[in-house]
Order: structure tokens, then sequence, then C-alpha cells
């Protein structure tokens, strides 16, 4: 019988994962590119999730040892300071409108008039810029933001035939071997930075996909930053990773307590089935992106091809900004476990929707 989480769990991050890539990294996701439908950019996924660090982990500290591992990220940041001064770069809280690289405006929730106003009272109708981030040691404060700096340069990877210089295609079908890869190329004085309990062995580990290689390194995490991360969030925070709020089936803007045992599956499409975790006035978001991970099954599956692949979900995106009618008194390392979907591991584990308080 599998042993209930212990929901008033306490977690405590205590590492930084510094990841510095060893030539290209791997950016795609999902199936394969047929020859007939070759799209540069389709299928993009970049930085890994921290499922993917989870799983570097489990390879080389086994199964039962990871059973307690806590990690949260995709973050970034210059090698050097990561590793002197652990100042990294994380997602730019959505409420702050970016353009030309610099600050424009910050959203302040009006609750009378209910709405998102600015400094003056007013509501920005231009464009502005995404995917912005900004330094951690910033976050109470930011005046500069940062661009990614990684680029995608997609390669073709045909396989021959043994006998001709030809594609290979396969004996039932007509199509023909090549695919896309979507590599990422960083710049050489930036790192992919992930936040853990646990240590890791410096060394060259295996990185994603196509076999590519990264050099990790790990450091104990200052105080200011525990500091930072033991913060209750209050009634107004922005989470820096993607969540995933819902049930195995559904998939929300916020956390739910499902009534139903195990995720509420069997009742999820009657109503009254589960209630909202907390109390949001107001939540100021983007449209939201798939999440999926595989989980490694070591029986039967063959080197470096995992065959289990969970349900698809729909993750609100880093950056959001909530608003509730009622604070919350606890930091997100004291977060119930049941707020966060299971489907094997608990999302929690992967750091879903790492909050830090405006």
């Amino acid at each position: 019988m599998n042993k209930e989480p212990d929901k008033n769990k306490k977690v405590e991050f205590k590492y930084l994962i510094i990841i510095e890539p060893l030539g290209f990294l791997y950016g795609s996701a999902g199936r394969f590119l047929s020859p007939e439908n070759l799209v540069g950019r389709s299928g993009t996924s970049f930085p890994p999730s921290s499922a993917t660090v989870s799983g570097i982990f489990a390879a080389h500290l086994g199964n039962k040892a990871v059973q307690d591992l806590y990690l949260a990220g995709p973050f970034w940041g210059n090698t050097e300071k990561v590793s002197e001064e652990q100042n990294f770069y994380v997602p730019t809280p959505l409420t702050y409108l970016i353009k030309n690289g610099n600050f424009q405006h910050k959203l302040i929730w009006n609750s009378e008039k209910k709405g998102w106003f600015d400094e003056e009272e007013k509501s920005p109708t231009d464009k502005f810029e995404k995917g912005t981030w900004i330094a951690i040691s910033d976050w109470q404060s930011p005046k500069k933001v940062k661009k990614t700096p990684w680029e995608f340069s997609p390669h073709l990877h045909p396989k021959l035939d043994k006998n001709q210089r030809r594609v290979a295609k396969d004996e039932t079908k007509e199509e023909g071997s090549l695919f896309l890869e979507n590599a990422v190329e960083m710049h050489p004085d930036t790192c992919l930075v992930y936040l853990s309990t646990h240590t890791l062995d410096p060394g060259w580990y295996r990185f994603g996909g196509e076999g590519h290689l990264v050099d990790i390194n790990c450091v104990e995490l200052n105080q200011k930053h525990k500091k930072l991360l033991n913060q209750p969030v209050g009634k107004q925070f922005a989470i820096i990773t993607p969540a995933v709020w819902g049930s195995n089936r559904l998939s929300y803007r916020e956390p739910i307590l499902l009534e139903n045992g195990e995720n509420g599956d069997r009742q999820e499409n009657k109503e009254n089935t589960h209630k909202n975790a907390w109390s949001v006035e107001t939540l100021y978001t983007a449209r939201p992106h798939t999440f999926r991970y595989r989980m490694g099954n070591h029986e039967n599956a063959q080197p470096h091809q995992p065959k289990l692949l969970s349900r698809g979900r729909y993750a609100v995106p880093a950056g959001t900004v909530y608003v509730l009618k009622e604070p919350l008194d606890e930091c997100w390392q004291n977060w119930d476990e049941s707020w966060f979907p299971k489907e094997g591991p608990s999302l929690k584990r992967w750091g879903c929707g790492l909050a830090l308080p405006l």
C-alpha cells in the first residue's frame, strides 16, 4: 500500500543546480516531423522543465533516493555571477509592462473599479514585450530586464540507407526517416539554473534529447535567497514557474480541492465535485501552454527512450500575478501538498507554481 504524502511537509530549497551547455542543447517537443511537414519552429520547447533535471537525479542517484526530491525552474544566469554571487534571472511578472527593454508601466489592481491600471490610473493599450527576465536579487524593486540568451538552430537529421546515399525508408511505409531537431545555442557565458533540495555531484551529464552534454555544478543557496523563498506570499504574488492546477483530466487557473479520492476523475463531469483552495479576486495572466513529461519504464524501455508519457495538461504561464481576497500566510515551500495534481509524483516535486510575494 502506498504511503500517503505529508500534506504539511515543509520543503526547503538548499542548492542551485547550474547547467552549462557543452555545445548545442535540445529544444524540440512532441513527435518528429515528417518530410512533408517540415516547419522550422514547430514543436519548440526550451528551456527544459525541472522534470528533465529530475531525470538526471533519478538516473544517477536511484529512484529511491529521489522520493523526497523537490526542484524548481527553469531559470538562467551569467555563469560567473551565478557561481560567485548567486544572481540569476526569473520570469518578469506580467504586470510589469516592458517596451524597448525598459519598464513603461506597473499595473495595479483597483478593487473599486475592478480593473488593472498604471500609476496614473490609466489602462495602457500599446504593445509590450514578452518573455523578459529580471534578476532575483532585484525582485523587490527591479529596474532593468534581460532577454533570453539563446537562439534556435534547426537541424535536419536524415537516416541513410546502408547501401546508398539516400534517406532510409521504412519497408512498410513510403515515408523517409528525415526529421527536424530544434537545437538551441546559448550564449557562451550563460547557464541554466534550477533550485533543488538535493545536491548533485559535479560533472558531465546527458541532458535532454539527442545526447547533448552539459557541465553541471551545484552550490549551496545563500541566506538572502532562502529568506526570500521563505516569505509568505500574502495577498498578491507572482509565479515564476509554470503552474498546473486541477486534476488529472481538467486544468484550472488556481488550485482546487477535490472531494473524490484520487484526483476526482470518476466524478469530474458532475457538478460541485470540487471547491477552490484560494479565494482569488483576480489574476493577470497570458495564454496557457501545454505541459507534459515522461517517466522512464526500466523494464521495457530502450536506452534514452522512456515509454511512460504523462497526460497532457495546460499550465498557467510563469509571470502570472494573483490577487487574493484573503492573504496566504505561508510561503510556497509550506503550501499544502493536496493543492497540486498528482500523476506518479506530485507536481509540487517539480516546482509547480513557485510563487514570490509582490
